[in-house]
């Protein structure tokens, strides 16, 4: 049976499949060719890398003018500008190193959101269990009470894996712990950092870089208990008679100690060492209205003071070199990236069907594909079809004489 449209059911037909297009046609156009829609969750964790900065060797791009990089023997270093990411030089950035207690600034920024320095805890022997052998230590004591403000003095400024390990407890445990933190260090952009161990002690395969190292360094300066504590040069701690006493940061460029001197400006951060680290350090300094962040990875002169005066020497070039140096990449490149979305405010209730333009920019960045969006329209139009179809066969159906079989068989 062949069933012929009248010209008003065609003209429907048409008006329905033309407004099926109007409605989804922008969706298909907001999606660019060849789009690719990324991971669940939206986020884009490896973007294009900075060339300069998988280089081997030093990478500057000095204009007429700039202080020549000092001759510096770490295996690696690097320093950045801390306000806006850029990265004034460096040298094997993203080589991949044992950081040792430096891993101890993605500990703190995973850690000290959740965990308020007004709480009180007392520590269990299970929270000490497991503490490696030859570790800095705090004094951290079984069956003493402690604010969770004293546990993080004794993190930052006695590198104390003692508190670490207390502190990963109350955070959900060791391997909980070290997970979260292999979460933010992707979720910064820190692609080169493996955790293993919180505290940083060495275990096979725990590494990370300095460029790493430099982007949790100015992570934490936004944090401002982060920023506290790193910049603490002494402070009390308890002791297990119920009296207290003293620790010193083992930051020697912040707190002069051993012989160094103390940095102008120096807001702190972190340093480490480990027999199979060497001696590692991420520092942060101020003067006037800039910021600079340095990584120094395993001198390979000097003794074990070297670490200080080679971030000294790199911290007082990348001063000098502001404003006369091109950047060779930034803190944020790897940064993942949400994906562009529906915007945060729910669009008001319509009292009368959108027309196209508003429904084209309520579907703005929805995220459907094309091909998605012409099987939609087509759908659309398809069911526009039958349901003049349906309309014309009722129609014709109501003008048959009775027992007839109908035109066209």
């Amino acid at each position: 049976m062949t069933i012929g449209f009248s010209s008003r059911a065609a003209a429907s037909a048409r008006a329905l499949c033309v407004t099926g297009v109007l409605v989804l046609g922008p969706a298909a156009s907001a999606a660019p060719v060849g789009a690719d829609p990324g991971p669940a969750g939206g986020a884009r964790v490896t973007p294009p890398r900075p060339a300069l900065l998988y280089r081997s060797g030093t990478q500057v791009r000095p204009r007429p003018g700039a202080p020549g990089v000092p001759d510096v023997s770490a295996l690696s270093w690097l320093v950045a500008d801390a306000d806006t990411g850029d990265v004034l030089a460096a040298s094997d950035a993203h080589r991949r190193l044992p950081p040792a207690s430096t891993l101890k600034t993605l500990f703190a920024l995973t850690v000290l959101p959740v965990l308020p320095g007004g709480v009180r805890h007392r520590v269990t022997e299970t929270e000490l269990a497991g503490i490696g052998a030859g570790s800095s230590l705090v004094g951290v004591a079984e069956g003493q009470s402690y604010q969770v403000s004293d546990l993080w003095r004794g993190v930052f400024l006695n590198s104390g894996n003692d508190a670490v390990h207390v502190l990963a407890a109350l955070n959900g445990g060791w391997r909980t712990t070290a997970a979260r933190m292999q979460d933010k260090a992707r979720s910064l952009g820190a692609l080169d950092t493996r955790v293993l161990s919180p505290d940083g002690y060495d275990a096979p395969g725990q590494v990370s870089s300095a460029y790493d190292l430099a982007v949790f360094g100015r992570a934490g300066l936004r944090n401002p208990d982060f920023a506290r504590y790193c910049a603490t040069v002494e402070a009390r701690f308890p002791a297990r008679d119920g009296g207290t006493y003293g620790i010193v940061n083992t930051n020697r460029l912040l707190s002069g100690a051993d012989g160094v001197e103390p940095y102008p400006g120096l807001i702190g951060i972190k340093n480490g060492y480990t027999s199979n680290a060497g001696n590692t350090l991420v520092a942060a300094a101020r003067r006037g209205d800039r910021t600079l962040v340095v990584t120094v990875l395993n001198p390979r002169s000097g003794d074990g003071l070297a670490v200080y005066e080679e971030a000294r020497e790199l911290l007082d070039w990348g001063f000098g070199a502001a404003g006369r140096v091109d950047p060779v990449g930034s803190l944020d490149a790897l940064r993942a990236r949400p994906r562009p979305g529906p915007g945060p405010q729910a669009a008001p209730a319509a009292t009368t069907a959108p027309t196209a333009p508003a429904v084209a920019a309520a579907d703005e960045g929805s995220g459907w594909s094309k091909a998605a969006a012409i099987a939609g329209a087509a759908a659309l139009g398809g069911a526009a079809v039958a349901l003049v179809l349906r309309w014309e066969v009722r129609r014709r159906a109501g003008r048959r004489p009775a027992g007839g079989d109908g035109p066209g068989r």
